[in-house]
């Protein structure tokens, strides 16, 4: 059985752009290697916009080193990059990109969301790379909800989307550099779940919507965390209502993490090269 490490939260929001209203759950300034190879999540909402002729969202900005993922629940994201890739995601869609050696993006509410408005909650969690493959070709996976496995959990406790790694026979169609699972899971109320999971693995849950109880003591709410240990291979969840939660495991990369902002290197050097290449205009280069 993995153990609890501890319960990570932030109810402060902050805006980013003015698309995005965003409660940063863990960062690679709070937990650094503790949570590797994950960085960072931001649970963005949930939140109603009203219409607007406008565009909402985040201008043009770079990343070095890492991967975005972008979970869309309500409403729609647009996506464009500097490799010349874009698309839009409603919910249950799911952005996948590779910023490695340099890429610029922009992220916008949808013409047609910003235009009716509506409710609004998406998570974009940050995937490390490891050295060798940090300055790898910038990519993109732009990942349609039919696309992605849908599994019954044991005694009727709910469903999971496999959308990176496997869940009870299911594989998910996200490509990874490294081993990891996310799987968003829906739990009925009441549930009583045993979910096995890698031993060796961080493993992480991330509670998006409703409360539940880990191993029969813990809990934890909405917009909380809990980070449970590599040694071990299996967590019992038990929801005291309908609950949304973001099953996130990984083999850890053991290697120095430097952050500086959107680049996450493994040297001051190679931080500094990131913000020389950036204020050169060579990320464009790099991702194409």
């Amino acid at each position: 059985m993995k153990t609890i490490f501890g319960i990570h939260g932030n109810s402060a929001r902050h805006w980013v752009g003015d698309g995005f209203p965003v409660r940063s759950l863990f960062s690679y300034n709070s937990l650094g290697g503790q949570v590797s190879p994950f960085l960072l999540l931001d649970y963005a909402g949930p939140h109603v916009f009203g219409p607007t002729t406008g565009r909402r969202g985040v201008g043009q900005h770079p990343h070095r080193g890492f991967e975005t993922v972008t979970i869309v629940y309500d409403g729609e994201v647009e996506h464009k990059d500097s490799a010349g890739n874009g698309g839009i995601i409603g919910p249950g869609d799911v952005q996948w990109m590779t910023a490695a050696g340099g890429i610029l993006h922009e992220e916008y509410h949808s013409e047609a969301f910003a235009r009716t408005g509506g409710p609004f909650r998406m998570v974009q969690l940050w995937v490390n790379l490891p050295a060798k493959d940090k300055m790898a070709p910038g990519g993109y996976q732009g990942i349609v909800a039919a696309d992605i496995p849908t599994v019954d959990l044991p005694g009727g406790a709910g469903t999971g989307r496999v959308i990176a790694g496997e869940l009870l026979g299911a594989k998910g169609p996200a490509r990874t550099f490294t081993p990891i699972n996310v799987w968003d899971v829906r739990l009925n109320r009441d549930a009583d779940l045993t979910l096995d999971l890698p031993e060796g693995h961080v493993a992480l849950l991330v509670v998006l919507g409703g409360h539940i109880t880990v191993n029969g003591g813990a809990g934890a709410g909405e917009a909380e965390v809990v980070q449970l240990s590599r040694e071990g291979g299996a967590v019992r969840i038990q929801a005291d209502g309908d609950a949304v939660l973001l099953v996130l495991t990984g083999e850890p990369i053991d290697e120095p993490i430097v952050g500086y902002g959107p680049f996450v290197m493994n040297s001051e050097t190679e931080i500094r090269q990131a913000i020389d290449d950036f204020n050169k205009g060579r990320f464009a280069q790099a991702a194409a």
